[in-house]
Formats: structure tokens, sequence, C-alpha cells
């Protein structure tokens, strides 16, 4: 069945298929509408699910932590600073092992005070212990999410479904809602193997001294590197049920490139358009898009752009003091690699600044005329 949705709506009729059991919710914007629609489906008897409100972020993510101890299926949505207030429990969650899943509608933190998209902040929470996946249009959100329960629930760790603001949380376009059946037989109830149970009493969140901790953190880190081939096999089934697939990176006319932009988010659209244009010039320029950010997928990336001359990184982002993340974990990534092209970082689109063909055309020219990459990254679009 296909409807017109905003991004919002589209995370929302995916929480309802996936028959998540407990959601806990604090408004903001531009999430609100996401958790506005979802206790419409508890309060009309469409989602048999416990509705939380609570009084801020840190206490939603508290309520999923209590709620995936007992073995419930559970989610939560949040944006900007009130993903900066949840930062203390989204450590717990991942220390935990709960496979709760959130959506994180980018958004500027403040000061000064923005309420439109930019990736600062959940790129801010990249070290949490989180799966991060980056969305293009509407119908990869609502895919991503129904994904994202089924790989959460595996792996036990949770995962941070992020789309953009207003560029996808409030505009609407046609997308695919699939059949309930459907979704039953690739998405079945939550079994875990351990949850708190009076019958078979056990411990979460026990005192963990030195001679313990680093085996934790050592397990956490084999599941966030397994993750990958998880993610890359739930992928492949989605697609076999619903014909639709989006890889870990997908790599776009990158065959026989001399120069391929690496982006990530809505914006990939528009440089896809840039790209068509350019190609019809003549130049042999190619777009990655990054759809998966945790666990990074350096191997599938550095396949891709291993033969090129030069790769353009468009961050939506800044880490203060380096540059953009992408950019950042790319140059990370390749530095011991034997071959690989040189890494141009370039930032725009912040506080929700159109990112223009302009703009993107202005990235592949300074990228073709540079030797080089500046050791700062380059500002694109900025006020004269």
């Amino acid at each position: 069945m296909k409807k017109v949705i905003s991004a919002n709506q589209a995370v929302s009729q995916a929480v309802r298929a996936a028959r998540a059991q407990v959601i806990a919710a604090y408004p903001i914007t531009p999430q609100s509408t996401i958790v506005e629609m979802l206790a419409s489906f508890c309060a009309q008897g469409e989602l048999a699910a416990k509705f939380i409100n609570v009084e801020s972020e840190h206490s939603a993510m508290a309520a999923c932590i209590a709620a995936a101890s007992v073995g419930a299926r559970t989610f939560t949505a949040t944006s900007s600073q009130g993903l900066a207030l949840m930062h203390e429990m989204l450590h717990y969650a991942s220390g935990l092992r709960f496979p709760i899943v959130m959506a994180n509608v980018n958004r500027a933190l403040g000061s000064p005070f923005n309420i439109w998209g930019e990736q600062s902040d959940s790129l801010a929470q990249r070290d949490t212990g989180w799966l991060q996946f980056y969305c293009e249009n509407n119908q990869e959100v609502l895919d991503t999410a129904i994904q994202s329960f089924k790989i959460a629930e595996e792996v036990l760790l949770p995962v941070m479904l992020v789309l953009d603001a207003f560029t996808l949380s409030h505009t609407a376009e046609a997308v695919d809602i699939p059949e309930q059946g459907l979704v039953d037989g690739f998405l079945p109830r939550y079994q875990p193997k351990l949850r708190l149970d009076p019958k078979d009493p056990r411990s979460f969140a026990c005192l963990a001294p030195p001679e313990y901790l680093m085996e934790f953190r050592y397990k956490m880190q084999q599941s966030m590197l397994e993750a990958k081939e998880v993610c890359r096999r739930v992928d492949e089934e989605f697609s076999r049920t619903f014909s639709r697939k989006y890889g870990l990176i997908e790599a776009y006319r990158c065959e026989g490139a001399d120069l391929i932009l690496v982006t990530s988010g809505s914006v990939a659209g528009t440089a896809r358009v840039a790209v068509d244009a350019l190609r019809e010039k003549g130049r042999k320029v190619g777009l990655v898009k990054v759809r998966l950010f945790r666990p990074f997928p350096k191997d599938e990336l550095l396949e891709v752009v291993r033969d090129t001359e030069k790769v353009a990184v468009l961050d939506r982002s800044l880490s203060l003091g380096i540059g953009g993340f992408f950019a950042h974990e790319i140059r990370a990534a390749f530095c011991n690699e034997k071959k690989h092209p040189p890494i141009f970082s370039y930032i725009t689109g912040l506080g929700g600044r159109d990112v223009t063909m302009q703009m993107l055309n202005d990235v592949f020219y300074q990228t073709y005329e540079r030797s080089k990459p500046p050791e700062q990254s380059v500002w694109i679009g900025m006020r004269s």
C-alpha cells in the first residue's frame, strides 16, 4: 500500500509494523510528530504497546532500558538537545547490550538556538556503542527502521536511525507501506535469551571492577565489528521479501571516475543530479552515499574509491578543532592503507542551510583545481 507521508510518519508506520511493545516519549521539534502518531496508534488500538509519557529525554531512554531488561521490543525518538540530554543513558543502553531502536531527527545543537538540520547531534554520539544508519529518503527511513529491530536483536546492541530535519521529517512523498503479514515473517516476535524474571533471578548493570570491565568492552567491540555482516545479511533478507535493498554504502557512477564525492543523508539525492550533469559535460565523477556509519564501512569504501584520483567528502557536521566527522573518519580508516586517494574535506549545510547544485559544483571544481588537500576543511556556501 502506498501513502504520501513524511519521513516522521514513515518511522511511526515502521514502528507499528514492527509491533513495538514499549514506546517512551518526550516531544522535541522536529521529532515530535513521530511519537504523536505512535500515541494515536496506541490510543486507537492499532498498536498493542505501552506508551510511556516521561518528563525528559533522559527519562525516555531510562524507560526504554527498563523495558528492554524484561524482554520488551522498545522504541523512542529524539533530536538535538534531547539526544545530548540522553548521552549518559546511551552508554548504559549499549553497555547492557539492549536492542533498543531510536530515531534521531538531525537538528543543530545550540547555542545559538536553531531547530533546523545538521548531523552534528548524532555524530557527537558516535562513541556510545550504538549502530548508526543515515537515510536519504522517506522510503529508506521506513525500511531501515524495520531492519533496525532485526539487526539490534541479533547483535544485542542498540540502533540509531538518523534522518534529516524538515528535508525529510516534514516533507511528504510516496512511500510503500508493507503488508503486516510480510513484516511479521521478516521480523518475528523478540525472544530474548536473558531478561529479568522473578522465576529465573539474575542481575543486569552489575559492578564491573578493573579485572572484568575490559572483557565487557572487548565483547562489545567484537559485536560491533560483526554487526557489519549482520547488517548486510538483514538487508539481503529484506530485499528478498520487499524487493528493496540499500547496502552499507551505495556507489553511483563510480566506474572509471577520477573524482568521487562521499556524503550521506538527503543531500545524496541532489548530489546524484550534480554527478549526472557533470558526466554530461565529460567530467568523470562519481558518488558514494554512506548509509551505515557505525560500525564504519572502511573496507566497502576503500573498495570503491581505491583507484580514483581524488575523494571529496561533504560533511553536514562539524567536530570543532578537526573539521567534518565523515572526512576525519575516512582519513583515519585509510591511514594504514598502502594505496588510497587524497581526501579533500568540505563543510556545508550547517544549521539547515540548503545544499544547492551550485555548492556541489563548487566542491567538484575546487577539488579538481587543488593538487593536494588543504590542512583545514573548506567551508562551502558561506555568506560573503
